[in-house]
């Protein structure tokens, strides 16, 4: 087996042990106290969860809506799955917000209200708060994730500019019982972070996004009456979200029923089996792609081969050039330039879900050879890597990881592997 055959290997056990399928039967234990069952869902897995969902609940679904990313779409016998976009939100997201509430609250007190979330859930429930407008709302979101901001502090932000975030889901089905099951997106499973919480309770507050704004450089720059939102929010002018030890929570259970770590143990495990001295690193990796990368690379080097490091997590990437890309893809171009023509190590950086960034792919392979591949087709690494542009350049030294959509989404996955 080459190295790059183990890289997959590791990968696809890792995907194997994020299908939600067992992960939603086992924690969806239902009694007989409501007569019906709501089912709501949002992100890019709530699809295959509420298919999960509607097997164990059968005829006690009495209806509902979920809103999943184009392409992760399916059929549902008695619920409605739409398609938005993602990750900035469009007018498909707005009206499917609005269907989600609306189901909310026909709820009634002895009804159920079953929201099944995951990663993707925040973009594709745009639900601006009036006068705010989708446009307004999809600029702030194209000028945060272009600045780098990490997911909570984008989260932050987009709660106090929706209806439907921050808890705000569930004050709409209030005085129903809600249960949410949720796959983690998100580093240390923070559940207010996880699609923006739209059922926990919300601990950040309109001056946090205020201060988001300002330590992104985005003060000036974001729509008038995104800023006008948050100074009156600030003021007091305006109802927060709601917050912990609000009442209404007292009906409200949220379970996170699947992590990274899942994909991280099970890509260790077979690694190991695979005959790789392992090191699972971390499930916590984060920072600037580029940087991180560099630092994986002078880590994986240091382990005396066969070795495999590991890692769980999701890099940053702060958008400077004109290119096209996600943060595995720019991981794995830096990880590539970081290589030495001598080094055996061959490196793998994916999201769980199936795409990286607004490409095709899910993320890359790379080795010691992969600089020269692309070279030999007409690209430039550095150049690529400077305007981040990391997706074309893969492209052409035949390293991107195509996928197609997993269903599931549980932060990326890195690895490399060193041979003897």
């Amino acid at each position: 087996m080459t190295s790059r055959d183990a890289v997959r290997a590791i990968w696809q056990a890792a995907l194997a042990a994020g299908d939600v399928t067992p992960l939603v039967r086992s924690h969806l234990h239902l009694d007989r106290q409501h007569t019906r069952i709501f089912l709501l869902g949002a992100g890019k897995a709530s699809g295959a969860m509420a298919a999960a969902a509607e097997e164990v609940a059968g005829d006690r679904v009495a209806g509902g809506f979920v809103v999943v990313k184009d392409g992760y779409g399916g059929h549902l016998r008695r619920v409605e799955i739409a398609e938005a976009g993602h990750p900035v939100p469009d007018a498909r997201g707005l009206a499917a917000s609005g269907r989600l509430l609306e189901v909310a609250r026909s709820a009634g007190e002895d009804d159920l209200v079953l929201f099944l979330v995951s990663g993707g859930g925040s973009a594709l429930t745009p639900a601006p708060a009036p006068p705010i407008t989708l446009a307004e709302k999809q600029e702030v979101t194209r000028l945060l994730l272009a600045s780098g901001a990490a997911i909570g502090e984008l989260n932050a932000v987009r709660k106090h500019l929706s209806v439907f975030k921050g808890g705000q889901l569930a004050r709409a089905a209030s005085p129903a019982t809600v249960l949410t099951l949720a796959l983690s997106d998100v580093i240390g499973d923070p559940f207010d972070v996880i699609a923006s919480g739209p059922t926990a309770p919300d601990p950040t507050t309109f001056a946090d996004a205020l201060e988001v704004l300002a330590r992104r450089g985005l003060s000036g720059r974001v729509p008038p009456s995104v800023a006008r939102r948050l100074e009156a929010g600030r003021a007091g002018e305006i109802r927060e979200t709601p917050k912990p030890g609000d009442p209404l929570f007292d009906r409200v259970t949220n379970v996170v029923v699947g992590n990274n770590a899942l994909v991280t143990d099970a890509a260790a495990a077979t690694a190991r089996r695979l005959g790789y001295r392992t090191d699972l690193t971390t499930r916590e990796l984060q920072g600037e792609a580029r940087d991180v990368a560099r630092e994986f690379v002078a880590r994986a080097r240091r382990l005396p081969p066969p070795a495999c490091l590991i890692a769980g997590g999701e890099t940053t990437v702060t958008v400077r050039g004109p290119g096209k890309g996600g943060r595995c893809q720019e991981f794995a171009l830096a990880a590539a330039l970081a290589l030495e023509p001598t080094d055996r190590i061959t490196i793998l950086a994916a999201g769980t879900d199936g795409t990286d960034g607004p490409t095709d792919a899910t993320g890359a392979i790379v080795d010691a050879g992969s600089i020269a591949r692309g070279s030999a087709a007409g690209a430039d690494a550095r150049r690529a890597l400077a305007d981040n542009d990391a997706y074309r350049f893969l492209r052409a030294s035949d390293d991107l990881l195509v996928s197609g959509p997993t269903r599931t989404n549980l932060l990326d996955l890195y690895v490399a592997v060193s041979a003897t």
